[in-house]
């Protein structure tokens, strides 16, 4: 059985790695003319999912996500132990109203756009202490239901400054196990395996909640970078790495403020992790081209750029150990009408390559 090592103050180290066996990822159109569009499991370009609601799609759409990715591992809803999910919207009703429906026990999460890395810890922590073979772990964001959510109605015709995001229409979910995925013969199935081997969390930092006295709601990168900062700095203190330690060091979305604003605090602590450091909300745009400002956002961000992007050059050995920190902001339209300031968290989560082992038993 898998155990979990407590690694300085707030770290997991994993004994044995928790593997990610499937993964998948469904987006909107614009992130489907984005410059991620080809590794995308599902790209619907109907915005409303078929739904009569914002809320509705969502919930479809995350839905969605989350029976590929079971089918993918050659699984039924029945063979997953228990699932933890969520998403940006009040009472997490998109992942309630959606993945709920399947039957699955349930664990649902808010942590912002920071929600899939606390997925991944807390189900890799279940695996960890022998609670599953399969769970499940996923969450979702939609453009419209956010802005509906937490800034104006989309008729309202708001401008959006330079500062501000663009909510990702995105889902992403991944099933994880303590065992690597296997092939199998149902139709569809499509494991997160490769010739040279498979994609797995050995390590999590859990973020805590930072608080710089922001009150800006459409600058979100500012929000959470403080906290990307200390999640990142905890990380290689806890395991005494250092930024080269890693192929990549990849944020949730901070966007380009965000970037700047994270790279000169860690400067000020004698960390530099520009040369090993991208982010998710700069990955699956073109800022420019598409005009989403200062990049991507939304809890379906990170989600659906680790699941479509990363995993697979992890598993294929292009990336040998990657930092994933996905960042979140945690407000609510009522806290921020309130006046209370917006504080970030950031979880990060250590992907490495697993190779796959010789004849023999030896790697």
């Amino acid at each position: 059985m898998p155990v979990g090592k407590q690694t300085g103050k707030a770290s997991i180290f994993f004994t044995d790695p928790v593997y990610i066996q499937s993964a998948a990822s469904v987006v909107g159109s614009k992130e489907g003319s984005g410059p991620l569009k080809e590794y995308f499991d599902m790209i619907c370009k109907d915005s409303m999912f078929g739904e009569k609601t914002w809320e509705s799609a969502e919930s479809t759409m995350q839905k969605e996500a989350a029976t590929l990715a079971i089918g993918k591992a050659g699984l039924t809803p029945h063979d997953i132990r228990m699932v933890f999910a969520g998403d940006l919207l009040a009472q997490t009703i998109a992942s309630s109203f959606g993945i709920a429906e399947m039957g699955i026990p349930f664990y649902g999460l808010y942590g912002a756009c920071s929600t899939m890395g606390e997925s991944l810890s807390l189900g890799a922590i279940a695996v960890s202490a022998g609670y599953g073979a399969h769970i499940l772990c996923a969450t979702s964001s939609h453009f419209a239901t956010a802005e509906k959510e937490f800034r104006f109605p989309l008729g309202y015709g708001s401008q959006r400054p330079l500062s501000a995001t663009w909510t990702v229409t995105g889902s992403g979910a991944c099933v994880i196990g303590a065992k690597p995925p296997r092939s199998c013969s149902l139709p569809g199935s499509s494991p997160l395996a490769h010739t040279n081997g498979y994609a797995a969390i050995t390590g999590i930092t859990t973020g805590k909640v930072i608080d710089f006295g922001f009150h800006d709601s459409l600058n979100m990168g500012g929000c959470m970078a403080p906290a990307a900062c200390d999640t990142i700095h905890r990380n290689l203190e806890d395991f005494s790495r250092s930024p080269e330690d890693y192929d990549a060091i990849i944020t949730g979305d901070l966007g380009m403020i965000g970037q700047h604003i994270l790279l000169d605090l860690l400067a000020e602590k004698g960390t530099d992790i520009s040369s090993v450091h991208q982010d998710c909300g700069l990955l699956i745009y073109d800022n420019q081209a598409q005009d989403t400002h200062s990049g991507g956002s939304g809890c379906g961000c990170a989600a659906s750029v680790l699941t479509a992007w990363l995993l697979p050059r992890i598993a294929s050995g292009e990336l040998k150990r990657v930092l994933f920190v996905p960042t979140g902001a945690l407000l609510s339209k009522v806290s921020f009408n309130e006046g209370v300031p917006v504080s970030g968290i950031a979880h990060g989560i250590i992907l490495e390559h697993i190779p796959r082992p010789c004849k023999g038993g030896k790697n």
